[in-house]
Protein backbone atom coordinates (compact mmCIF):
# COMPACT_ATOMS: atom_id res chain seq x y z
CA UNK A 1 0.00 0.00 0.00
CA UNK A 2 2.85 2.41 0.87
CA UNK A 3 4.54 1.59 -2.45
CA UNK A 4 1.33 2.39 -4.38
CA UNK A 5 0.84 5.65 -2.44
CA UNK A 6 4.46 6.69 -3.07
CA UNK A 7 4.13 5.86 -6.77
CA UNK A 8 0.91 7.89 -6.98
CA UNK A 9 2.61 10.93 -5.44
CA UNK A 10 5.56 10.51 -7.81
CA UNK A 11 3.29 10.38 -10.87
CA UNK A 12 1.29 13.36 -9.60
CA UNK A 13 4.49 15.34 -9.11
CA UNK A 14 5.50 14.63 -12.71
CA UNK A 15 2.14 15.98 -13.87
CA UNK A 16 2.50 19.23 -11.93
CA UNK A 17 3.47 22.46 -13.68
CA UNK A 18 7.09 23.55 -13.33
CA UNK A 19 6.29 26.22 -10.73
CA UNK A 20 4.69 23.60 -8.47
CA UNK A 21 7.67 21.25 -8.75
CA UNK A 22 10.00 24.03 -7.57
CA UNK A 23 7.65 25.27 -4.80
CA UNK A 24 8.17 27.63 -3.16
CA UNK A 25 10.14 29.78 -5.57
CA UNK A 26 8.58 33.06 -4.41
CA UNK A 27 7.70 34.72 -1.08
CA UNK A 28 4.60 33.47 0.72
CA UNK A 29 1.91 35.75 2.14
CA UNK A 30 0.26 35.12 5.51
CA UNK A 31 -3.00 37.03 6.08
CA UNK A 32 -4.10 37.85 9.63
CA UNK A 33 -7.76 38.68 10.11
CA UNK A 34 -7.52 40.05 13.65
CA UNK A 35 -5.78 43.04 15.29
CA UNK A 36 -2.08 42.98 16.23
CA UNK A 37 -1.20 41.52 19.61
CA UNK A 38 -3.92 38.88 19.74
CA UNK A 39 -3.25 35.14 19.70
CA UNK A 40 -4.04 34.81 15.98
CA UNK A 41 -1.55 37.55 15.12
CA UNK A 42 1.17 36.24 17.44
CA UNK A 43 0.87 32.62 16.31
CA UNK A 44 0.76 33.69 12.64
CA UNK A 45 3.98 35.66 13.01
CA UNK A 46 5.74 32.89 14.90
CA UNK A 47 4.66 30.18 12.45
CA UNK A 48 5.43 32.43 9.49
CA UNK A 49 8.97 33.02 10.74
CA UNK A 50 9.54 29.29 11.31
CA UNK A 51 8.14 28.30 7.91
CA UNK A 52 10.29 30.97 6.27
CA UNK A 53 13.38 29.38 7.80
CA UNK A 54 12.37 25.90 6.66
CA UNK A 55 11.09 26.79 3.18
CA UNK A 56 13.94 29.22 2.43
CA UNK A 57 11.55 31.93 1.31
CA UNK A 58 10.25 35.08 3.06
CA UNK A 59 6.81 34.79 4.63
CA UNK A 60 5.16 38.22 4.61
CA UNK A 61 2.56 38.68 7.37
CA UNK A 62 -0.19 41.10 6.35
CA UNK A 63 -3.04 42.40 8.53
CA UNK A 64 -6.43 42.26 6.83
CA UNK A 65 -8.71 42.86 9.77
CA UNK A 66 -12.45 43.28 9.88
CA UNK A 67 -15.69 41.29 9.91
CA UNK A 68 -14.31 38.89 12.57
CA UNK A 69 -11.72 37.45 10.21
CA UNK A 70 -13.96 37.09 7.16
CA UNK A 71 -11.92 39.54 5.03
CA UNK A 72 -8.66 37.61 5.48
CA UNK A 73 -10.43 34.26 5.00
CA UNK A 74 -12.14 35.45 1.83
CA UNK A 75 -8.84 36.69 0.40
CA UNK A 76 -7.31 33.23 0.79
CA UNK A 77 -10.46 31.46 -0.40
CA UNK A 78 -10.22 33.40 -3.69
CA UNK A 79 -6.42 33.28 -4.11
CA UNK A 80 -4.66 31.34 -6.91
CA UNK A 81 -4.17 27.63 -6.14
CA UNK A 82 -0.40 27.89 -5.69
CA UNK A 83 0.10 27.45 -1.93
CA UNK A 84 1.63 30.90 -1.60
CA UNK A 85 -1.28 32.48 0.29
CA UNK A 86 -2.10 31.33 3.83
CA UNK A 87 -4.33 32.14 6.77
CA UNK A 88 -4.91 30.79 10.27
CA UNK A 89 -8.55 29.77 10.52
CA UNK A 90 -9.85 30.03 14.07
CA UNK A 91 -12.10 27.97 16.30
CA UNK A 92 -14.68 30.65 15.54
CA UNK A 93 -14.64 29.68 11.85
CA UNK A 94 -17.18 26.83 12.26
CA UNK A 95 -19.26 28.93 14.66
CA UNK A 96 -19.48 31.74 12.13
CA UNK A 97 -20.61 29.24 9.49
CA UNK A 98 -23.36 28.08 11.87
CA UNK A 99 -24.76 31.52 12.67
CA UNK A 100 -24.30 33.37 9.36
CA UNK A 101 -27.10 33.07 6.83
CA UNK A 102 -24.59 33.47 4.02
CA UNK A 103 -20.81 33.49 3.76
CA UNK A 104 -18.72 34.72 0.80
CA UNK A 105 -17.05 31.28 0.69
CA UNK A 106 -17.71 27.67 1.58
CA UNK A 107 -16.13 27.12 5.04
CA UNK A 108 -14.63 23.74 4.04
CA UNK A 109 -14.40 23.38 0.25
CA UNK A 110 -12.94 26.86 -0.36
CA UNK A 111 -9.81 26.22 1.71
CA UNK A 112 -6.82 23.94 1.31
CA UNK A 113 -6.69 22.69 4.89
CA UNK A 114 -3.10 22.04 6.03
CA UNK A 115 -3.02 21.34 9.78
CA UNK A 116 -4.44 22.40 13.10
CA UNK A 117 -1.64 24.35 14.79
CA UNK A 118 -2.63 25.18 18.38
CA UNK A 119 -5.59 24.51 20.63
CA UNK A 120 -6.68 25.87 23.99
CA UNK A 121 -9.81 25.55 26.12
CA UNK A 122 -12.45 28.12 26.89
CA UNK A 123 -12.57 29.11 30.56
CA UNK A 124 -15.58 29.64 32.82
CA UNK A 125 -14.47 32.00 35.58
CA UNK A 126 -15.78 34.35 38.27
CA UNK A 127 -14.41 37.29 40.22
CA UNK A 128 -12.17 36.28 43.16
CA UNK A 129 -14.80 37.33 45.75
CA UNK A 130 -17.79 35.80 43.91
CA UNK A 131 -20.15 33.73 46.08
CA UNK A 132 -20.19 31.08 43.31
CA UNK A 133 -17.78 28.49 44.66
CA UNK A 134 -17.59 25.87 41.90
CA UNK A 135 -19.01 24.92 38.51
CA UNK A 136 -21.64 22.59 40.08
CA UNK A 137 -22.55 25.50 42.38
CA UNK A 138 -22.96 27.74 39.31
CA UNK A 139 -25.35 25.25 37.70
CA UNK A 140 -27.32 24.83 40.94
CA UNK A 141 -27.71 28.61 41.32
CA UNK A 142 -28.70 28.98 37.66
CA UNK A 143 -31.41 26.35 38.08
CA UNK A 144 -32.69 27.97 41.27
CA UNK A 145 -32.72 31.48 39.74
CA UNK A 146 -33.80 31.20 36.07
CA UNK A 147 -32.58 34.17 34.02
CA UNK A 148 -30.76 35.76 36.96
CA UNK A 149 -27.22 34.37 36.54
CA UNK A 150 -25.45 36.18 33.67
CA UNK A 151 -22.48 35.24 31.52
CA UNK A 152 -20.39 37.30 29.13
CA UNK A 153 -19.55 36.70 25.49
CA UNK A 154 -17.60 38.38 22.71
CA UNK A 155 -20.89 39.03 20.91
CA UNK A 156 -23.92 37.18 19.53
CA UNK A 157 -22.84 34.04 17.68
CA UNK A 158 -19.33 34.06 19.15
CA UNK A 159 -17.80 30.87 20.56
CA UNK A 160 -18.35 32.29 24.05
CA UNK A 161 -22.06 32.70 23.31
CA UNK A 162 -22.41 29.27 21.68
CA UNK A 163 -20.62 27.54 24.56
CA UNK A 164 -22.81 29.36 27.10
CA UNK A 165 -25.96 28.26 25.29
CA UNK A 166 -24.64 24.70 24.94
CA UNK A 167 -24.24 24.66 28.73
CA UNK A 168 -27.80 25.97 29.07
CA UNK A 169 -29.06 23.12 26.88
CA UNK A 170 -27.28 20.36 28.78
CA UNK A 171 -27.95 21.80 32.26
CA UNK A 172 -31.55 22.81 31.60
CA UNK A 173 -30.78 26.37 32.70
CA UNK A 174 -31.48 29.84 31.33
CA UNK A 175 -28.33 31.77 32.18
CA UNK A 176 -28.53 35.27 30.74
CA UNK A 177 -26.28 36.11 27.79
CA UNK A 178 -24.59 39.52 27.99
CA UNK A 179 -22.53 40.40 24.87
CA UNK A 180 -19.48 42.65 24.91
CA UNK A 181 -17.20 44.04 22.21
CA UNK A 182 -14.11 42.57 23.82
CA UNK A 183 -12.73 40.59 26.72
CA UNK A 184 -11.37 43.62 28.60
CA UNK A 185 -14.74 45.39 29.10
CA UNK A 186 -16.37 42.09 30.10
CA UNK A 187 -13.64 41.54 32.70
CA UNK A 188 -14.20 45.05 34.07
CA UNK A 189 -17.93 44.41 34.42
CA UNK A 190 -17.26 41.09 36.13
CA UNK A 191 -15.03 42.74 38.75
CA UNK A 192 -17.69 45.42 39.19
CA UNK A 193 -20.30 42.79 40.00
CA UNK A 194 -22.50 43.65 37.03
CA UNK A 195 -22.16 40.20 35.44
CA UNK A 196 -21.67 36.89 37.22
CA UNK A 197 -19.56 34.71 34.93
CA UNK A 198 -16.82 35.36 32.37
CA UNK A 199 -16.56 32.90 29.47
CA UNK A 200 -13.25 33.53 27.71
CA UNK A 201 -10.38 31.87 25.89
CA UNK A 202 -7.45 30.53 27.85
CA UNK A 203 -5.23 32.97 25.96
CA UNK A 204 -6.98 35.86 27.75
CA UNK A 205 -7.95 34.23 31.04
CA UNK A 206 -4.89 32.19 32.06
CA UNK A 207 -2.66 35.19 32.94
CA UNK A 208 -5.49 36.64 35.06
CA UNK A 209 -6.08 33.29 36.76
CA UNK A 210 -2.37 32.93 37.55
CA UNK A 211 -2.31 36.44 39.04
CA UNK A 212 -5.44 35.63 41.15
CA UNK A 213 -7.53 38.29 39.40
CA UNK A 214 -9.90 35.59 38.14
CA UNK A 215 -11.08 32.40 39.84
CA UNK A 216 -11.66 29.53 37.42
CA UNK A 217 -14.68 27.28 37.81
CA UNK A 218 -14.08 24.99 34.85
CA UNK A 219 -12.31 24.56 31.51
CA UNK A 220 -14.05 23.31 28.37
CA UNK A 221 -11.31 20.82 27.35
CA UNK A 222 -12.12 17.13 26.87
CA UNK A 223 -9.95 16.16 29.85
CA UNK A 224 -7.92 17.92 32.51
CA UNK A 225 -5.83 20.49 30.66
CA UNK A 226 -2.05 19.94 31.03
CA UNK A 227 -1.33 23.64 31.57
CA UNK A 228 -3.89 23.88 34.41
CA UNK A 229 -4.70 20.32 35.56
CA UNK A 230 -6.05 21.41 38.94
CA UNK A 231 -9.11 23.03 37.32
CA UNK A 232 -12.06 20.68 36.65
CA UNK A 233 -13.68 20.44 33.24
CA UNK A 234 -17.19 21.46 32.24
CA UNK A 235 -17.73 17.86 31.09
CA UNK A 236 -17.21 16.56 34.62
CA UNK A 237 -20.55 18.19 35.49
CA UNK A 238 -22.26 18.39 32.08
CA UNK A 239 -21.40 15.18 30.28
CA UNK A 240 -20.42 15.64 26.64
CA UNK A 241 -19.81 19.40 26.80
CA UNK A 242 -16.22 19.27 25.60
CA UNK A 243 -14.61 21.78 23.28
CA UNK A 244 -11.26 23.44 22.66
CA UNK A 245 -10.77 26.47 20.51
CA UNK A 246 -7.98 26.30 17.96
CA UNK A 247 -6.05 27.91 15.14
CA UNK A 248 -5.38 25.97 11.95
CA UNK A 249 -3.29 26.66 8.86
CA UNK A 250 -5.07 26.80 5.51
CA UNK A 251 -4.10 27.81 1.99
CA UNK A 252 -6.10 28.47 -1.17
CA UNK A 253 -8.49 25.85 -2.59
CA UNK A 254 -7.22 23.66 -5.39
CA UNK A 255 -3.60 23.84 -4.24
CA UNK A 256 -1.89 20.64 -5.50
CA UNK A 257 -1.82 17.86 -2.94
CA UNK A 258 2.01 17.56 -2.85
CA UNK A 259 2.26 21.24 -1.89
CA UNK A 260 -0.34 20.81 0.85
CA UNK A 261 1.52 17.74 2.10
CA UNK A 262 4.82 19.68 2.09
CA UNK A 263 3.26 22.49 4.13
CA UNK A 264 1.81 19.91 6.49
CA UNK A 265 5.19 18.22 7.03
CA UNK A 266 6.98 21.51 7.64
CA UNK A 267 4.25 22.72 10.00
CA UNK A 268 4.40 19.46 11.96
CA UNK A 269 8.19 19.85 12.23
CA UNK A 270 7.73 23.33 13.70
CA UNK A 271 5.09 22.07 16.15
CA UNK A 272 7.42 19.31 17.35
CA UNK A 273 10.06 21.79 18.52
CA UNK A 274 10.48 22.44 22.26
CA UNK A 275 10.62 26.16 21.51
CA UNK A 276 7.14 25.98 19.97
CA UNK A 277 5.70 24.11 22.95
CA UNK A 278 7.12 26.70 25.32
CA UNK A 279 5.96 29.62 23.17
CA UNK A 280 2.43 28.21 22.87
CA UNK A 281 2.26 27.61 26.62
CA UNK A 282 2.71 31.36 27.01
CA UNK A 283 -0.45 31.78 24.93
CA UNK A 284 -2.30 29.24 27.10
CA UNK A 285 -2.23 26.66 24.32
CA UNK A 286 -0.58 23.43 23.21
CA UNK A 287 0.60 22.29 19.75
CA UNK A 288 -2.12 20.28 17.99
CA UNK A 289 -0.80 18.90 14.67
CA UNK A 290 -3.24 17.13 12.37
CA UNK A 291 -3.51 15.84 8.84
CA UNK A 292 -5.28 18.02 6.23
CA UNK A 293 -8.21 15.60 6.28
CA UNK A 294 -8.50 15.67 10.07
CA UNK A 295 -8.61 19.47 10.02
CA UNK A 296 -11.40 19.48 7.41
CA UNK A 297 -13.32 16.87 9.40
CA UNK A 298 -12.97 18.98 12.54
CA UNK A 299 -14.45 22.01 10.81
CA UNK A 300 -17.35 19.93 9.43
CA UNK A 301 -18.03 18.34 12.83
CA UNK A 302 -17.99 21.66 14.68
CA UNK A 303 -20.27 23.36 12.15
CA UNK A 304 -22.83 20.58 12.71
CA UNK A 305 -22.51 20.91 16.51
CA UNK A 306 -22.96 24.67 16.56
CA UNK A 307 -25.88 24.49 14.14
CA UNK A 308 -27.66 22.22 16.64
CA UNK A 309 -27.02 24.76 19.40
CA UNK A 310 -28.26 27.62 17.20
CA UNK A 311 -31.44 25.75 16.31
CA UNK A 312 -32.14 24.39 19.80
CA UNK A 313 -31.69 27.75 21.52
CA UNK A 314 -33.32 29.77 18.76
CA UNK A 315 -30.26 31.96 18.23
CA UNK A 316 -30.99 34.53 15.53
CA UNK A 317 -28.89 34.01 12.43
CA UNK A 318 -27.01 37.05 11.18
Amino acid sequence: MRIKWGLSLFLLALALPAWAQSYPDRPLRFYVGFPPGGSTDLVSRYLGQKLSERLKQPVVVEQKTGATGLLANDTVAKAPPDGLTMVLLTGGHPGTAAVMKKLPYDPVRDFGMVSVVIEYPMTVSVAPESPIKSFPDLIARAKAQPGRISYSSAGPGSLHHLLGEWMNIEAGTTMLHVPFKGAAPAFTELLGGRIDVLIETATFAFPLIKSARLRPLALSSAGRYPLMPEVPTVGETLKGVEFSSWLGLATSPGTPRPIVELLNRETRAVLAEDETRQRFAGFGGVPAPSSPGEMAERVDREIARWKRVVQTRGIEQQ
